[in-house]
């Protein structure tokens, strides 16, 4: 439970546990499925120390955590006691309201491939380097080496149908085994063994859709396909088979529940797919595949460019789960794909966006946010690199996209083409090994795209994408910035006092983490007045959802910590109303915060309240020597 607090705090924030349909979790966000979103204090969550930001897309609420959003949503998950939770149909309503078609069909789509995605990528890196391995003829492709990497990596794809039937039965509302059930019987091996040999007769004759009938059932022609690594055809007979399935719980007696359900569901939905619903599903992928590759082929630039440029903008409103099942589909119906081929580089133009933030900035606080940013963007996960890092400074953002849109074309160029779903980031170079001709066009020119698009996204930033911080070097009446970013900082940092009352030195407050220095260099101040002012002119890097504690960031990089009272936090925001927000650009003398002293002192909690710099290192920090002050008096300087 090493997450608890974050957990209670996220299942309040969303409007309770009442208000929570279901909660799923890719990479980086907890994807709720809310009664009503009107309940959810977006901007409360947005604010929460542990929360990069939130979403709303799809018919999802998506709370953004980070790389390890996994154990939050374990302890979500526990708290709130949603395992036990039922499956939710697709289909079913919000506070009254149906979501509309598109909503909905996100929302399915990402349902069902979201718990599968980390195994796919894992599969999909073995199989992967398994390819560069022997391209590389590190062993041959006899080798037992060779043979158990493989069927590690190939098991997830060929018996892809089961992992399907088990998350698309499940967001269907119909049992997980029975959905698991009809995905092994569309691979049962020997199945596969049928289509051998002299035909009984053929279906559909000089069409598109000619077909060989090898068997019958009851009399019937079945259409023996390839299964393996399928994804419509299994989607399509869990929804039915979700269906069937709650009809005959409906008609069924209580005492032969348990085991009638099932043997009638299945005995019906099985046969009917292999008759009907896989063939019939199967074509259809076959010809999406074909359009998908008749579009591209129209203009493989431009379709990368476009592709490439906006991939980030749909991953930001969830619209790209639209098309991972296309590709997903295209790598089972043609052997390989060129979607996302298309925006493979826009991760590395998103990294080299913030690479350039990090050199070029002077704010601590972004510089610190850019590194682990970085390093999850090099292996594909941007989330912290948009939320936290480019979009928040927009120019960055824009910049990456172009840079991704340059990648996408140059993938376009090259015709790029994927042959599996693979791993993410560095990780995804392998899956543009062919399995026949190994590494070839398709391997460099997707090195080429992703190396342009990393350094056209850094050199783009760093020399254009933080204009606003190039004129940041100076205060009203100071002097124009000189060539040291640190010398103009120290020569230039002068801090008023946010309170009017007594100061004391910080060792004298009884607090640990403060009186000790640990959280910065700075003084306490005992105020009379319950009005806190901006100190400095900046902007808002932090305002506490309660309101008790506020950060500003100064146009020369230092960072202030105001922090109204001792234990504060636990007054839930009582007693305290801010005239600001986080992210807001303040002017010196700015009311910020207002506060009620004697309700707080009522309630037990002392009004001390420390004012520290927070990254003392770049500053030879010295405080006033007066006893009392009045607001906008010097406190600080250096």
């Amino acid at each position: 439970m090493k997450y608890e607090q974050l957990a209670k705090d996220i299942i309040q924030n969303v409007g309770g546990r009442e208000n929570v349909i279901s909660v799923v979790h890719c990479i980086t966000r907890l994807r709720f499925k809310l009664k009503d979103e009107g309940k959810a204090n977006t901007e409360v969550l947005k604010n929460m120390d542990g929360v990069v930001t939130v979403m709303k897309s799809g018919g999802q609420y998506q709370v953004v955590i980070g790389n390890h959003v996994p154990d939050v949503y374990k302890d979500v998950v526990a708290i709130g006691g949603f395992q036990s939770a039922s499956p939710v149909a697709a289909d079913e309503e919000t506070d009254g309201k149906k979501q509309n078609l598109f909503n909905r069909f996100i929302d399915m789509i990402s349902s069902i491939f979201t718990p599968i995605l980390g195994i796919m990528a894992a599969a999909g890196m073995i199989k992967g380097f398994n390819a560069l391995f022997l391209s590389l003829k590190l062993y041959e492709n006899t080798s037992g080496t060779y043979h158990i990497l493989n069927a590690v990596g190939d098991s997830v794809f060929y018996f892809f149908p089961i992992f399907l039937g088990y998350t698309a039965i499940k967001k269907f509302g119909g049992s997980h085994f029975i959905g698991m059930a009809i995905g092994a019987s569309l691979v049962y091996p020997t199945l596969s063994t049928l289509s051998a040999g002299k035909p009984l007769y053929t279906l559909f004759d000089g069409t598109l859709f000619s077909s060989q009938i090898h068997i019958t059932f009851l009399g019937l022609p079945v259409i023996l396909m390839s299964y393996s690594s399928s994804v419509i055809p299994i989607i399509v007979a869990a929804f039915f088979g979700a269906k069937l399935e709650n009809w005959f719980k409906k008609v069924t007696p209580d005492v032969v529940k348990a085991f009638l359900v099932p043997f009638f569901t299945l005995l019906v939905i099985v046969p009917l797919t292999f008759l009907v619903i896989g063939p019939v599903a199967t074509w259809a992928g076959q010809l999406l595949g074909q359009f998908t590759l008749w579009i591209y082929n129209l203009s493989p630039i431009v379709a990368g460019l476009f592709l490439g440029a906006f991939w980030q903008v749909f991953v930001i409103f969830g619209l790209h789960w639209g098309l991972v099942p296309l590709a997903i589909n295209n790598v089972s119906t043609l052997g390989y794909d060129t979607i996302l081929a298309t925006v493979f580089a826009a991760s590395f133009a998103q990294t080299g966006a913030v690479l350039g933030v990090w050199l070029k900035t002077r704010n601590q606080k972004l510089k610190s946010l850019s590194i682990p940013a970085f390093i999850s963007g090099i292996f594909g996960v941007t989330e912290p690199a948009i939320y936290g890092i480019t979009l928040p400074a927009k120019k960055p953002f824009i910049i990456s996209c172009i840079a991704a849109g340059v990648g996408g074309a140059i993938s376009g160029i090259f015709g790029v083409k994927g042959y599996i779903i693979g791993g993410l980031g560095i990780f995804g170079l392998p899956s543009y090994i062919s399995p026949d001709k190994g590494i070839g066009s398709d391997f460099i020119g997707s090195v080429i795209a992703i190396m342009v698009a990393f350094v056209l996204g850094f050199v783009l930033t760093y020399l254009f994408g933080m204009g606003k911080e190039k004129e940041a070097g100076q205060t009203a009446g100071s002097e124009k910035v000189q060539a040291n970013a640190t010398e103009v900082k120290v020569a230039n940092l002068v801090v008023a006092s946010p309170l009017t009352g007594d100061v004391m030195s910080l060792s004298e407050i009884n607090d640990a983490a403060f009186a000790s220095g640990a959280l910065g260099k700075g003084v306490a101040i005992e105020p009379s007045e319950g009005k806190l002012v901006a100190p400095v002119s900046g902007t808002i890097s932090v305002l506490f959802p309660t309101n008790h504690a506020i950060g500003i960031t100064t146009d020369e990089g230092a960072e202030l910590l105001i922090h109204i009272g001792m234990d504060t936090v636990q007054l839930n925001g009582q007693h305290f109303t801010a005239h600001t927000k986080q992210g807001a650009r303040v002017e010196k003398g700015q009311l910020l915060i207002e506060f009620d002293i004697a309700a707080i002192k009522a309630a037990g909690y002392p009004v001390t309240t420390p004012v520290v710099v927070t990254n003392p290192d770049q500053y030879k920090i010295v405080t006033t020597e007066k006893k009392q002050l009045k607001a906008g008096d010097l406190l600080i300087q250096a």
